[in-house]
């Protein structure tokens, strides 16, 4: 992981993972970061100084996503493994499980911290899924639920917008969607990316998220009308992109 001090632009090159990072994300205060990988073991770490606090050990697959509470007293991870995970933060223990019939590819606290959205991959004869769930008694009943048509691109990321009521997702394709959680429909359709969108961040305010793609390229969205602001490109395909809540 190569994080910047923006004031020097300082790297911190902090050493933790076994194998390739598929996920990074600071929590709401912007002291923590918090990092996924392919070696079934999240970690947390001090944003300020690199410092690792823990690991999260539960999984035994990928992980391929995590994402803390806005208040940062739990976290949710998906995983290779067919399992969504909630865990206490501070310290590490693993609260409850939700057992999927597939991957888990993304998962996400909603604004309230009230619900949590997690995608499944197409695998196994089982479709791409998309699945809202209550995080305070964190069952498999879930509360929205949509299922990617049969040869329709499958969800790679996905974030909350708005208070709880809307939902964006990134696809394999490089398609941009925005979904209404209340009628379970799609609203808008965006095709700013050419390949896969590997992750999508929200800014602290929600107004604005930032999106990394295989294209190798990352951008920078409106989050009411996804409309592209800023488009960064690089040299190779781009796995994550966070916003720091600090500047």
């Amino acid at each position: 992981i190569h994080f910047y001090k923006r004031d020097i632009m300082k790297p911190l090159m902090m050493h933790g993972h076994e194998r390739s990072i598929t996920q990074i994300k600071y929590n709401k205060e912007g002291d923590l970061l918090f990092s996924s990988a392919k070696d079934h073991h999240p970690n947390v770490w001090y944003s300020l100084n690199g410092e690792r606090l823990g690991t999260f050990d539960g999984h035994c697959g990928a992980v391929w996503a995590l994402d803390p509470k806005w208040d940062t007293t739990h976290l949710v991870t998906g995983a290779a493994d067919n399992s969504v995970r909630l865990w206490d933060i501070q310290t590490g223990k693993e609260l409850s499980v939700i057992d999927t019939k597939s991957a888990v590819r993304t998962a996400a606290f909603s604004y309230s911290g009230n619900m949590v959205c997690y995608t499944t991959d197409k695998q196994m004869g089982y479709p791409c899924e998309i699945n809202v769930v209550d995080s305070r008694n964190f069952s498999e009943e879930p509360v929205f639920k949509v299922a990617i048509p049969t040869g329709g691109p499958k969800v790679t990321s996905m974030i909350w917008s708005g208070l709880d009521d809307l939902l964006l997702t990134g696809h394999d394709n490089g398609d941009l969607v925005q979904w209404d959680v209340k009628t379970q429909k799609k609203l808008k359709l965006t095709s700013d990316h050419a390949k896969t969108i590997t992750d999508m961040q929200a800014s602290k305010d929600g107004s604005m998220f930032i999106t990394s793609s295989k294209d190798n390229t990352s951008m920078l969205f409106d989050a009411d009308n996804i409309e592209c602001l800023k488009k960064y490109v690089t040299e190779r395909p781009v796995n994550s992109a966070s916003l720091s809540p600090l500047y």
